[in-house]
């Protein structure tokens, strides 16, 4: 069936529900649509997710003991975070996603992960 690529024009040959005439044309029309309208959110999940990264990295065991230094060097913002989880004695621990970490003093980290069951 013929069609005509929604992005660039060209007409194809294709599937009745297709829309675009290559994989090329798809990215483009998406990138060009939703690239611009929230650069801020895009910005923010990419730190999120450099942060999860780093956390994952350095505590391959499931819990681990960091310096600051440590995961600054690595490019760690502290300043994004997806949750924050506090105990019944009130101590912050903060997640990015899955993976978080506390301050227990002098510059130390205790990095730890949340395990849910669904």
């Amino acid at each position: 069936m013929k069609k005509t690529c929604i992005e660039c024009g060209d007409t194809f040959n294709g599937r009745a529900d297709a829309k675009y005439c290559s994989d090329h044309c798809r990215s483009n029309f998406h990138n060009r649509k939703y690239g611009t309208k929230a650069p801020l959110v895009r910005k923010v999940n990419t730190i999120l997710r450099k942060n999860r990264k780093i956390l994952e990295a350095l505590n391959p065991e499931g819990k681990a003991r960091v310096t600051k230094k440590d995961l600054e060097k690595r490019g760690f913002n502290f300043d994004y975070f997806t949750n924050i989880y506090r105990t019944k004695t009130g101590k912050s621990y903060f997640f990015c996603y899955e993976f978080g970490y506390i301050h227990t003093g002098n510059d130390w980290f205790t990095l730890v992960v949340k395990h849910e069951y669904v």
